[in-house]
């Protein structure tokens, strides 16, 4: 199924059988000499369809490198799964390539992307996957990540610990043979394509090119969160492993209206989140960090009591951090005023934008939120 692409405001924003046998064979094929780092990014997952195009006319291979066709310039098609394989207009194929001419961009879903789009199938329908280059899926990562107008220092710390971060998440993945990352901040970083690139995301991006940070000669995993409240905290007070570089440190988040929350539950409203407690009858945090997380929580209900512990704390009552004092009202409902957005590990965003605006170059700004870190240039593989 065809049908046309608005481009819109594009070129303004822009400087099943052996199927994974294909994908091996296909990086024999076009792999130079001398390859940049490639990520696998996966946009859809698991979907019976998707939107695909490119901006310009696009070749289409099947899954030895054979050339099938070509998709028109700023035409969408569907592409479906079907018995064997995946469907694509008037093509069947244990997978597709889709690589645009030129320049041009990709499209997948309702967005466009650099690089070029697998299609590939899963037992749960499809996996559209955009190859791009590391360097250039920065450029929309950093601008996803935080605001191009901030300054150009905490964009540039933000340049390197979102490389370092998708550099991990790689190696984790390095016996997946689909994808490296996703594109959604609930596990990943939030990569939007095109649309959040910027003058200002290529400059950071492009002056910090292949620097990432290591410990013990190790990439590091450079988590990062919108803000603590005041103050980040050890790893091992909200994950299970304690990791040398992730300690407690002092934030420069103060004033942020985005740090500083409050939330109501009704009895009810806990239950639907909590299974197996019942009516809740009353929330009680059980210990602390040292700066004032709750890392236990405990759920008391009609029909039984649950803790949640570390970072299922926040996750289960989707709370925006888990620093709150909980207060009763007389209705009965529970009230949590809170400080912090996140997980409140690794680099504040915010507070890496008040130190920039303190004077703080990047290195600085990286240096304390990671303690005990080398910056290093990345080797390939």
């Amino acid at each position: 199924m065809k049908f046309q692409l608005l481009l819109g405001s594009l070129l303004s924003q822009i400087k099943v059988r052996h199927w994974w046998l294909g994908i091996l064979l296909w990086i024999a094929l076009v792999a130079p000499a001398q390859a940049s780092v490639i990520l696998r990014v996966a946009i859809e997952r698991g979907v019976n369809q998707a939107k695909v195009g490119s901006s310009t006319t696009a070749i289409v291979k099947d899954s030895t490198g054979r050339t099938l066709g070509q998709l028109p310039a700023m035409s969408a098609f569907y592409a479906q799964a079907v018995p064997g394989g995946v469907a694509l207009d008037k093509w069947q194929s244990g997978l597709f390539w889709i690589e645009p001419s030129g320049k041009g961009y990709v499209y997948i879903g309702d967005r466009w992307f650099r690089g070029r789009t697998l299609v590939v199938p899963t037992q749960s329908g499809i996996d559209v996957v955009n190859w791009v280059d590391l360097e250039e899926y920065l450029y929309s990562v950093v601008g996803g990540e935080m605001s191009s107008n901030w300054p150009e220092e905490a964009l540039k710390a933000q340049a390197i610990a979102a490389r370092t971060y998708a550099l991990y998440k790689r190696e984790q993945q390095r016996n997946n043979p689909v994808y490296d990352l996703g594109d959604t901040p609930d596990r990943w970083q939030i990569y939007k394509g095109v649309s959040s690139e910027s003058s200002k995301t290529y400059a950071a991006v492009d002056a910090t090119a292949g620097q990432v940070l290591t410990y013990n000669n190790n990439l590091i995993l450079s988590v990062f969160h919108a803000c603590s409240g005041g103050h980040t905290e050890n790893v091992e007070d909200v994950w299970s492993n304690s990791l040398p570089y992730l300690r407690a440190v002092q934030d420069y988040d103060q004033n942020v209206k985005e740090c500083s929350w409050q939330k109501t539950f009704t009895p009810a409203e806990i239950s639907a989140r909590i299974s197996g407690v019942g009516n809740v009858k009353d929330i009680v945090p059980e210990s602390f960090s040292p700066f004032r997380s709750v890392k236990a929580l405990r759920v008391v209900g009609d029909r039984g009591t649950k803790v949640l512990r570390g970072e299922e704390v926040r996750t289960a009552l989707r709370l925006r951090s888990t620093r709150f004092n909980v207060s009763r009202g007389a209705d009965g409902s529970f009230t949590l005023q809170g400080a912090g957005f996140g997980h409140g590990l690794g680099m504040s965003q915010w507070g890496a934008y008040n130190l920039a605006l303190r004077g703080a170059n990047y290195l600085q700004i990286l240096g304390h939120y990671y303690r005990g870190v080398s910056l290093t240039p990345i080797k390939a593989k």
